[in-house]
């Protein structure tokens, strides 16, 4: 006999108790799995552990609808049956980056006051350095009486309850790593996370039948909602890991029957190199999405004689994060592009004065519709600023070309101008990923005594071939306008990047 599943909780018709329904529906399926295979859920082994974790956390913690609650952790299956536990009493979610310090880790802290923090006892000597706690601090795995224990403990109450979040509710607080001043903290609702899902499901035409791998951390807006709750909201099974080993991943797409796989270029790049990239068998996947950045044609192409289509995207933590798709018969004839944008997504490229771009034109992008953030925690200048008539100033700079094609030219702040004509530092990367023995290069606009401003490259070289200054100086003058040409070049062994796989060009900066 199926669980008596309560479905009267929502004013709206917008469903929110996405695992009551798949309880209701398919109560067998698969919902979450470990990537080792030997823990899996079920959707109805999920409902009930997440009723049992919404209870303890009313009732032993008292935590009440728009309290924060905290979690210093890996990503494992109790991660995500605590959020899904957090969003149905109207809590909200605040995911702490298990790399920072506890410096680092004070001011969202002080910023979004959580009233309870859950943590692996692997960074109890973090926890115990911040300068501001909360009043409760609760270890998620103590080998007698951890939390995640708990959670599976059959004898606690587990009987459906009312989901007290609404529409409107902030879910989780993401603090976006700022490049300026301290991080901000972008208010993603339940709304955000509904209409991104949507967006997702009918751009990648997801299925309950697929399968994906998540590995992106989730202090990250894509570990949370590239493919992990549109997957949850299609009733889809999702393969959870707590880190990136691409040997790993591959064996896992062919042993799990993976259909959709997401990486950032970083991931896609080192996949491609590891040893058995060859002879896995990749014939289940559909398509790979890939976002954060342009990735390289080259890798492009290596991923296609594979048989597996890339669908390059774009999106970011305050928008989305699933804003533009490119169709996989497009991955080749239109490379570097990101598309289209998805449903219920509007678009505007801007000059400075805020007109219209013509195509082809260079401008900042502008988003509208149902999937944008809303707003800065405890931050109104900086929502004010960024979110502007309804349409959120992505601070990107874009181009559209005669057929509708998207292009993702550069961030705003990384545009230099050299000689009175500004230079896409993201274009001429591209050029340069093409000459022979560059493997990686990131590009940012130095003081130029003559022109203002002129290009300075960092490039790591791809092992076993040799490359100099004047090869990718004579390749450069070959494909690129002169005042695009770097005038410096740097020759380093690793280009730092986020904990998501994105350059970070301020490490580069003198």
């Amino acid at each position: 006999m199926k669980p008596r599943i309560n479905l009267h909780s929502q004013d709206s018709f917008i469903e929110l108790d996405w695992f009551a329904r798949w309880t209701l529906y398919s109560p067998n399926s698969v919902a979450l799995q470990w990537d080792d295979s030997r823990t899996l859920l079920t959707y109805a082994e999920c409902n009930e552990r997440i009723n049992r974790i919404a209870r303890l956390l009313m009732d032993e913690y008292g935590i009440e609808k728009g309290d924060r609650v905290a979690v210093l952790s890996l990503n494992s299956i109790e991660y995500v049956l605590i959020y899904f536990a957090i969003q149905k009493i109207g809590g909200i979610l605040l995911p702490l980056n298990f790399r920072y310090t506890a410096s680092e880790l004070d001011w969202p802290m002080v910023d979004a006051t959580p009233s309870l923090l859950f943590y692996e006892e692997a960074f109890t000597e973090t926890v115990s350095a911040l300068s501001h706690k909360p009043s409760h601090l609760v270890s998620l795995d103590a080998p007698e009486n951890g939390f995640i224990h708990r959670i599976h403990n059959p004898s606690l109450d587990a009987n459906p309850m009312e989901h007290k979040g609404s529409f409107d509710d902030a879910s989780m607080i993401l603090y976006t790593s700022g490049t300026t001043g301290r991080p901000k903290g972008a208010i993603i609702t339940n709304k955000m996370i509904y209409w991104n899902s949507v967006n997702t499901g009918l751009r990648l035409n997801l299925t309950q039948q697929d399968v994906t791998l998540t590995f992106a951390p989730f202090f990250h807006t894509g570990g949370w909602n590239v493919l992990t709750t549109p997957f949850l909201h299609r009733g889809a099974r999702l393969i959870l890991s707590n880190s990136f080993n691409p040997e790993r991943v591959l064996e896992l797409c062919e042993k799990e029957q993976v259909t959709i796989l997401f990486g950032v270029p970083t991931m896609m790049d080192m996949m491609f190199r590891a040893d058995n990239f060859k002879t896995a068998d990749l014939k289940s996947v559909r398509y790979a999405i890939v976002g954060g950045e342009p990735m390289p044609v080259d890798i492009i192409k290596a991923w296609h004689d594979k048989g597996v289509p890339i669908r390059q995207g774009y999106g970011l933590t305050e928008f989305g994060p699933n804003v533009f798709s490119l169709n996989e018969e497009d991955a080749i004839r239109r490379i570097g592009s990101i598309g289209f944008p998805n449903f219920y997504i509007h678009t505007k490229v801007v000059r400075e004065n805020g007109e219209d771009c013509d195509v082809n034109e260079p401008g900042e992008l502008l988003l509208k519709g149902p999937a944008c953030m809303a707003g800065y925690w405890n931050n109104e200048a900086a929502t004010s600023s960024t979110i502007k008539n309804g349409w959120l100033h992505t601070g990107d700079i874009v181009k559209s070309d005669d057929e509708g094609y998207f292009y993702v030219m550069d961030r705003k702040k990384d545009m230099y101008i050299s000689g009175a004509e500004n230079v896409y530092p993201a274009e001429v990367e591209q050029v340069i990923r093409q000459c022979a023995g560059v493997r990686e290069v990131a590009i940012i606009g130095v003081p130029d005594e003559k022109w203002g401003e002129s290009g300075m490259a960092f490039i790591v070289s791809e092992p076993g071939i040799k490359t100099d200054e004047s090869t990718i100086l004579a390749f450069c003058r070959e494909h690129l306008a002169k005042f695009k040409i770097p005038k410096h070049i740097r020759f380093i062994d690793e280009i730092p990047k986020s904990d998501s796989g994105k350059i970070l060009k301020r490490k580069l900066r003198p």
